[in-house]
């Protein structure tokens, strides 16, 4: 009763203040101006807080396993539809109710390091729904903080003077954040309750469009955004989560609603901001300007151009700059193998055998950590380790310079592409506009997700779901970079326990003893931690993982199937990949490998 009563009251208070916007909004509504339609979605929020609020409050440990359970879907619910609105608004507190069911550490320096058990709505999902009796003093301890979270939050809420723009993009965020993790189970591993939970989070987005009908100038384009709802909600209701049809959802659903947030802006007279990690403009999820490329780069840095790329290409090539004058950056990273080298690991100078295998330089810009334990933060930066590196280059950054300005063509294209500025900065920003270049979403799947042909097999497509759904590869390789940086906001790249083996025998196999990002913490919680790398290119980049263990796609399929480490009977304590088996049947392992070999870009299967 108590909630039924909320829900009322909410309605009687919205009705004068959306009559009134009907007949203002032409007189009010500016590309500038604090939206007016701003109490209205607040009170909407309130309402999706409140309801979640409400049910979870009912989650007690004195009540029994099955009435615990259906408060949680109710409160979950209902926090499903807060979340666009959480997500846009709040986002720390979105990331903190969403959190998998995995230990964080935040390092700032030796001294302040933090372990963050997490307490979400992923948590309290697998302890209810755990095949053992669930831990009370835990199920207390989580459904506590989330009873206490919700009003907090919406006591603290910052929904005050946003602009229209800011609902154009929570909108435009919330599509994105369904197609790249709300439809792959990221959000519920246990029940795999994905597609119903896309449909809370339509329903708000259908809710914010309808506060805004008054605002659209084309009724046309209105009426085109409820068809196109109208029939993403019913696909959604038809569908089960392992053999729904990603491919066609994505293809048909997310990017026409791509086209239509375009359309809607100009309909507005609004610009969406392009200081954020997404191309505000772009109408494809898989368009090789769908990221805002800057965003990926140090602040304040030249543009990039065609003759700065060409310029890097020549310095990348260059073996001058290593100390013997016998490598190069392309030493170690060949156009034909999607700039990796083939080999298990990396050889450096006098072919000494480094740590670990040759990452790939493919879409290598859009992460946010650089080697695989992340020890730099951005692609200058990682040039200045390889410089300085005993091992590789076993230089530095003034004697490169010395050797740069004693070379009169390198002179004549400086003076040319950086007004005459030739110094150590730009000349690791030549290198480095160089690999952001080599990003031209241009794969055979690109194509076919752009329209641009029609070849995908059935067997690809298979593949295709099976990544983004059973196989739950996309829960940490997340589209369209297929790599570890996080959707919808994409300000985190990812590190994950696997527990790799040193050895590629599955039934006698051996832990690595690769720390990872064990040092120079020495954080026992961090050891074995790697960089999620990217998808793309993957047929091209043999052998894989870290130290190189597996030589085909097969063998890597092979090993997730079975659980990682943990499911191979490993001790590995902060393994971040479940143990159990994914159940993939032969057929199954085959379309994830015919999936992930339509990702090989054209000009690396080209080569020089």
């Amino acid at each position: 009763m108590k909630s039924i009563y909320f829900f009322l009251t909410t309605l009687v208070l919205c009705i004068p203040s959306c009559k009134k916007e009907e007949k203002l909004v032409a007189l009010t509504t500016s590309a500038h101006s604090v939206s007016m339609f701003n109490n209205t979605i607040r009170n909407h929020y309130f309402k999706t807080l409140d309801s979640a609020a409400f049910y979870i409050q009912k989650v007690d440990t004195l009540k029994s396993l099955e009435d615990n359970k259906a408060n949680f879907l109710e409160s979950r619910e209902w926090y499903k539809r807060a979340e666009p609105m959480l997500m846009a608004y709040d986002y720390e507190n979105y990331l903190s109710m969403n959190a998998p069911n995995l230990l964080k550490v935040e390092i700032e320096d030796y001294q302040d390091i933090k372990k963050i058990e997490p307490k979400s709505y992923q948590v309290l999902e697998e302890l209810l729904y755990a095949d053992e009796a669930p831990d009370n003093k835990e199920l207390y301890r989580v459904a506590q903080y989330l009873q206490v979270r919700i009003p907090y939050i919406r006591k603290n809420h910052i929904l005050i003077r946003q602009q229209d723009r800011h609902h154009l993009k929570m909108v435009r965020d919330a599509i994105v954040n369904i197609a790249t993790k709300g439809i792959t189970g990221f959000d519920s591993p246990m029940l795999a309750n994905s597609l119903n939970e896309a449909i809370y989070n339509y329903e708000t987005i259908q809710e914010i469009l309808g506060i805004y009908k008054v605002a659209f100038l084309s009724k046309e384009l209105y009426q085109s955004w409820v068809e196109e709802i109208d029939k993403t909600i019913s696909i959604l209701k038809s569908g089960n989560f392992d053999t729904f049809d990603r491919y066609a959802f994505i293809k048909n659903h997310t990017n026409r609603q791509l086209e239509l947030l375009e359309s809607t802006a100009k309909d507005w007279n609004i610009q969406l901001n392009t200081s954020r990690s997404l191309n505000p403009s772009s109408t494809n999820l898989f368009d090789k300007d769908f990221f805002n490329m800057a965003q990926f780069s140090p602040p304040r840095l030249p543009e990039i151009t065609d003759e700065r790329v060409t310029l890097g290409k020549m310095l990348f090539n260059d073996e001058t700059l290593s100390s013997t004058g016998s490598i190069s950056c392309a030493t170690c990273h060949h156009k034909d193998k999607a700039f990796t080298d083939g080999l298990k690991k990396a050889r450096g100078i006098n072919n000494i055998e480094l740590k670990r295998n040759t990452p790939t330089l493919s879409y290598a810009v859009f992460q946010h950590s650089f080697f695989y334990e992340g020890r730099a933060s951005s692609l200058e930066g990682q040039i200045v380790n390889v410089v300085n590196d005993k091992n590789e280059f076993h230089l530095d950054l003034n004697t490169i310079e010395q050797r740069i300005q004693s070379n009169p063509e390198y002179v004549k294209q400086f003076d040319s592409f950086y007004d005459g500025n030739m110094s150590n900065r730009t000349i690791r920003h030549a290198i480095a506009t160089y690999i952001r270049s080599l990003s031209p979403f241009d794969s055979k799947f690109d194509r076919n997700m752009q329209g641009h042909e029609n070849t995908m097999t059935d067997k690809e497509i298979l593949g295709f779901n099976l990544f983004m759904g059973k196989a739950a590869c996309a829960t940490c390789h997340f589209p369209p970079a297929f790599n570890g940086t996080v959707p919808p906001k994409y300000l985190e790249t990812e590190f994950e326990n696997l527990g790799v083996p040193k050895n590629a025998s599955f039934e006698h196999p051996v832990l690595d003893d690769d720390p990872g990002q064990y040092y120079p913490y020495e954080v026992e919680e961090k050891r074995n931690f790697f960089k999620t790398s990217t998808v793309r290119n993957a047929e091209l980049t043999a052998p894989y993982m870290h130290n190189g263990v597996y030589s085909s796609l097969e063998e890597v399929i092979k090993f997730y199937n079975v659980g990682g480490g943990q499911g191979m009977g490993l001790d590995v304590p902060y393994q971040t990949l479940p143990a159990d088996s994914l159940k993939l049947t032969d057929n199954e392992s085959e379309a994830l490998v015919a999936f992930i070999k339509t990702l090989n870009d054209r000009q690396f299967e080209k080569g020089d």
